[in-house]
């Protein structure tokens, strides 16, 4: 998954610090672009979020598209949502009830939705 941003900084604060992915690469200056990879070592799939030295405007989408993280360990979940409390992202409602029933919704910095979901045997 790949996405334009206009607080770069702040979203890399959030997923690398707040989140704690791995930042697997990036780049600065092509073509007028920067950008940042997360994910896992060695994975065919990452996020990235790129930003445009003009500008990029990304209105955030519906407020039930999500980027879940299906987490076993629910002292996982509450330490980054402590975490991601301490740098001023607080839970918000999810619109569909499923996702409150086991998991936390925050917004990043640009308004799009992420779900820690205790799950096990994923």
């Amino acid at each position: 998954m790949a996405r334009p941003t206009d607080k770069f900084e702040e979203i890399v604060s959030f997923y690398e610090k707040g989140l704690g992915l791995t930042r697997i690469g990036g780049f600065s200056g092509h073509q007028g672009y920067d950008g940042v990879m997360f994910g896992l070592p060695n994975a065919n799939y990452h996020l990235e979020f790129t930003s445009h030295i003009d500008g990029t405007p990304c209105p955030a989408p519906t407020k039930d598209n999500l980027l879940v993280f299906y987490m076993p360990d629910w002292n996982s979940i509450e330490n980054i949502t402590n975490r991601l409390a301490s740098m001023g992202y607080h839970k918000v409602e999810p619109e569909n009830p499923y996702w409150g029933e086991g998991g936390i919704t925050i917004e990043d910095p640009d308004g799009w939705r992420i779900v820690l979901y205790h799950s096990t045997g994923l």
